[in-house]
């Protein structure tokens, strides 16, 4: 029998605040009472063999409830209790199910389901065609994979062959994936205990956070973080590549674009690759088809899945330029499903779907009424220490006292099993940060019952603190 050390036993080396960095934790007592309410018989008995045969890992065992349905805005339970779903894994920018997508899929089934690796197909060709369109500039060649995950590890192999360095320089608290590379490259801490040694030469400096960062302004500028990049640049040599997400999705942190155009700067500068990470932000949740658009930059490797499948398929691509079409003798990917024609059928099905009902305007209209609704509750609660975010990605920041900001753990998720039994879902990130991200169809006054819903959890829970 294999003997378990200390060190792997359920967060033992890990604080409290590493284990709700990704999102909720499930291990406290507020999440026990949540199940321990759950009345539905077949609810608890899915749970419970979940427990059984699945392997556990952190956040997602135990689970927080059973589904047995997904259509448009809604998620289902077992008890037939729909909520609105403000979460989605990032995947929902369409909804669940959309007809258009789903039909193209069917379609594509019918006609050719599977492409061997060796051999192309129109489907393939007509998407990758399709989001160098939209990415537009210089970003004009693809590589699909099945998952994000995968992209981030293509895309730091070509960083490596085009730079000749391997070192890498991220973001503190960063989530790239958790596979091992995506891991070594990323900030948060709960997804490397107990792994042992991960890739040489990642250097890690602080995100540009502008309510509680680790080098905070008087004027509130955020330049100085972008200058850190250059210090370091300098100072290790070798750096090939910077990656960093556009906008932080987890915790919602939007830098300027006085930042953004000083990292554009200092990468080419220095011959260092610039890689947007806009897997979970992509297709159109800025109310831009990619984060980076929102700056008036340009990346030299782009990285999107996640929504990109229309809430249905795994798809996820590195795009990239020309002019780094530069290893064509080595394998940047080689997945079995790299031109999955259902894949790109569902890809390019979900761009027709933005662009027919001319979702980026929407979403920009979206943004003006979420600013003005949640900057509305922090003049009314104190327990909202900060507001933050960009067309349908938010950040509710609870704290309990605005001038220390100590952080509102008990009093998040509380507002959350809240929400939630008033048919509203999202995750908290950090502990403390509600995380706000609906599907871009969302109908305004769907959306206005949500931020009613919210405000009403917030109240109460203000009131009973």
């Amino acid at each position: 029998m294999t003997q378990i050390t200390t060190s792997q036993q359920h967060g033992s080396a890990l604080s409290e605040q590493s284990l709700r960095s990704e999102g909720d934790t499930n291990i406290t007592p507020a999440r026990v009472a949540w199940t321990n309410s759950i009345a539905d018989q077949k609810t608890q008995q899915m749970l419970k063999e979940d427990s059984q045969f699945f392997l556990h890992q952190a956040m997602s065992t135990p689970c927080l409830d059973a589904l047995v349905g997904a259509d448009g805005i809604y998620i289902e339970d077992a008890a037939g209790k729909k909520y609105m779903d403000f979460h989605g894994n990032n995947v929902h920018q369409l909804g669940y199910g959309h007809p258009h997508v789903v039909g193209r899929i069917k379609q594509q089934l019918a006609e050719l389901p599977f492409s061997p690796r060796r051999f192309t197909n129109q489907t393939a060709i007509d998407c990758a065609k399709k989001l160098t369109d939209i990415a537009g500039g210089d970003l004009n060649r693809v590589l699909f994979a099945p998952g994000g995950t995968s992209v981030i590890g293509m895309a730091l192999k070509l960083a490596r062959y085009v730079t000749g360095n391997y070192k890498v320089v991220s973001l503190w608290d960063s989530f790239h994936g958790a596979s091992l590379d995506a891991i070594s490259v990323g900030g948060e801490a709960c997804f490397r205990e107990g792994i042992g040694p991960l890739m040489a030469g990642v250097e890690r400096i602080p995100p540009a956070v502008s309510y509680r960062g680790a080098f905070p302004s008087n004027d509130g500028s955020d330049v100085h973080y972008a200058d850190y990049l250059e210090y370091v640049i300098e100072k290790e040599g070798g750096i090939g590549a910077f990656i960093a997400e556009g906008i932080r999705n987890t915790d919602v942190q939007v830098p300027s674009r006085a930042y953004w155009k000083r990292i554009r700067e200092i990468c080419e500068k220095h011959n260092v690759m610039l890689i947007i990470d806009d897997i979970p932000n992509g297709m159109g949740r800025s109310g831009n088809w990619f984060t980076y658009q929102e700056f008036g930059i340009e990346p030299d490797i782009l990285c999107i899945g996640k929504g990109l499948g229309g809430g249905v398929v795994p798809i996820a691509a590195m795009i990239t330029k020309d002019k780094y079409n530069t290893a064509s003798h080595i394998s940047l990917g080689h997945y079995t499903h790299e031109k999955s024609p259902v894949g790109c059928a569902a890809a390019l099905a979900t761009i027709e779907v933005i662009e027919q009902q001319n979702l980026l305007t929407k979403v920009k209209s979206d943004e003006a009424y979420m600013r003005d609704r949640l900057e509305g509750m922090k003049q009314k609660y104190p327990l909202i220490g900060d507001v933050r975010g960009v067309g349908l990605l938010w950040g509710v920041e609870l704290v309990t006292c605005r001038e220390t900001k100590e952080r509102a753990l008990q009093q998040a998720e509380q507002v959350m099993y809240r929400c939630l039994e008033l048919g509203m879902s999202f995750k908290v990130s950090q502990g403390n940060v509600l995380q706000l991200s609906p599907p871009l169809i969302i109908e305004r006054d769907d959306l206005a019952r949500a931020m009613d819903m919210l405000e009403q959890a917030i109240s109460e829970i203000q009131a009973s603190s």
